[in-house]
């Protein structure tokens, strides 16, 4: 099938990465300037449990209700923090879990920059995050065992993980190459010098 000007524009090669990022970022809703919260210094003695969830197609919801504010939803995406024993929302003076039916966010979209001969893919998130996968945000592919269906993740930050949508991994796969992994023979995208693997050659 014949991809679209649109989606050929996708795939950009002689603008410079941060122009790209940029324009992610105001697509996203971000200006790229903001700072996250030192989450990895609060330890806040009370922790409960107020029904806070997010569920697989990256919805967040409270008490039984969704919460449609997309703000809000940044907001509270900036003070999530993954511990030994779940997914938590911490300020300085409470911690809160949140329960995760799969990852707490989804990879929405993933661009293809070369620079200086060197690929680089550039994953934007639901909820505004854009960054390039490499060794800090590593990309992993695991297969359910019954169906044999690939469930692709890529690491956003300190173990919190995007869920990879169908549309962006279809186009991973079409980047893909033949590569010699652990399992044998298998297709894999390189970015800022990493190799990851996405699944074996049938």
């Amino acid at each position: 099938m014949r991809k679209t000007d649109e989606e050929n524009s996708k795939e950009v090669i002689s603008d410079p990465l941060q122009a790209v990022l940029s324009a992610l970022k105001t697509q996203a809703g971000s200006d790229g300037k903001r700072g996250l919260p030192p989450v990895h210094l609060w330890n806040p003695e009370h922790c409960g449990d107020i029904g806070m969830e997010i569920r697989k197609d990256g919805s967040w919801w409270h008490d039984g209700g969704i919460i449609g504010r997309q703000k809000i939803v940044r907001l509270f995406a900036t003070i999530l923090r993954k511990d030994p024993d779940g997914i938590y929302l911490v300020t300085p003076h409470e911690k809160v879990i949140v329960h995760v039916e799969d990852a707490p966010f989804i990879a929405t979209r993933i661009d293809r920059v070369i620079e200086d001969e060197a690929q680089k893919l550039v994953v934007a998130t639901n909820v505004g995050d854009v960054f390039v996968i490499d060794a800090e945000h590593p990309l992993r592919v695991s297969v359910d065992i019954e169906t044999g269906e690939p469930a692709p993740y890529v690491e956003v930050r300190a173990g919190l993980e995007a869920k990879i949508a169908r549309a962006p991994f279809y186009e991973l796969v079409e980047w893909a190459e033949p590569i010699e992994g652990k399992d044998g023979n298998v297709i894999g995208v390189s970015s800022a010098g990493q190799v990851f693997e996405l699944g074996s050659i049938e």
